[in-house]
């Protein structure tokens, strides 16, 4: 319950950004277009999120008679998440990665790259979608893609600042243009970082508990923390407010300073998974210890 307050009070933060930029920029009368601005992409963002983002990555969708593998495995673990099976799509991309999108359970996709696909075998993958599917069960995908549009248009709002410096309404003049355009960005980066990175320690969690096997997800983050390391993403260079979406970081290529990464530390993500895998394996040794957590998954193998 904590972790959503403090999504919630961080997605208010994130605008009361957007519209103190407003501000800025044009005094009470551009405060109330951009407040005005930030309802409507929040509920464009609700009802059309999927589309946005898949538009974004050329993402196609795929059924069991063009992906019978991977459409299986995701058929799988929504059952054992008690979830509806999502939308499944594919993106042309050589890095490997991943994302869920949508605005509830019941208006699901998850998405893979031709590269998540390539590289992992059939475990991995289920470790991977295990967690997309945390993300889509506990409402982050919504989160997650509200945060990418106010944050991306914060960006646009502080490229364009420079054409309402003059405006007559500008409170601040010249030093409130400055602040949009430097600071408004680099605020929204941070609550970025900051929703995400809890977010993704609890998909991670929860994404273990439904494949029921810890390691595999932990093996899988391994190869794509190196594999994105190496491959650009370009897609989502030119999004890079969508960058917090993926499972790993997509971004490499304007090498981002660490400190405003939008994901945790792989190393304490894997180390975590690691530990969890030895308190579930002392679970099974000692079933009716009622400190141990007994739930377990079982995805059937494809391959």
């Amino acid at each position: 319950m904590m972790g959503y307050m403090r999504t919630a009070v961080m997605l208010a933060v994130l605008t009361a950004l957007f519209v103190g930029a407003g501000f800025l920029l044009a005094g009470q009368g551009g405060m109330m277009i951009a407040f005005a601005v930030a309802v409507i992409m929040n509920a464009m963002a609700y009802w059309n999120s999927d589309k946005m983002v898949l538009g974004m990555y050329g993402a196609r969708r795929v059924d069991r008679s063009t992906y019978p593998e991977f459409y299986d495995i995701v058929s799988s673990l929504s059952r054992a998440a008690d979830l509806p099976m999502p939308k499944v799509y594919v993106m042309d991309e050589d890095q490997p990665n991943a994302f869920a999108t949508g605005r509830n359970p019941e208006h699901a996709t998850v998405a893979a790259t031709t590269g998540l696909l390539r590289s992992l075998n059939c475990d991995e993958l289920a470790g991977v979608m295990a967690h997309e599917l945390a993300h889509v069960k506990n409402h982050d995908t919504l989160i997650m893609t509200i945060t990418a549009t106010i944050a991306g248009a914060l960006s646009m709002l502080a490229n364009f600042a420079l054409f309402f410096g003059n405006n007559r309404n500008n409170p601040l003049g010249i030093v409130g243009t400055i602040l949009v355009m430097i600071l408004a960005p680099m605020a929204a980066m941070m609550v970025q970082m900051a929703i995400s990175r809890g977010r993704e320690y609890e998909a991670d969690r929860l994404g273990a508990e439904i494949c029921g096997q810890p390691l595999w997800l932990a093996k899988a983050l391994g190869k794509l923390d190196q594999a994105s390391s190496r491959i650009d993403n370009e897609a989502a260079e030119q999004n890079p407010a969508t960058a917090h979406m993926f499972i790993v970081n997509p971004l490499h290529a304007r090498k981002m300073d660490s400190l405003f990464s939008t994901h945790p530390n792989m190393e304490n993500r894997i180390e975590r998974l690691r530990e969890m895998e030895d308190v579930m394996a002392k679970a099974k040794q000692h079933p009716h210890d009622p400190q141990q957590p007994t739930k377990s998954s079982s995805v059937p193998r494809t391959r």
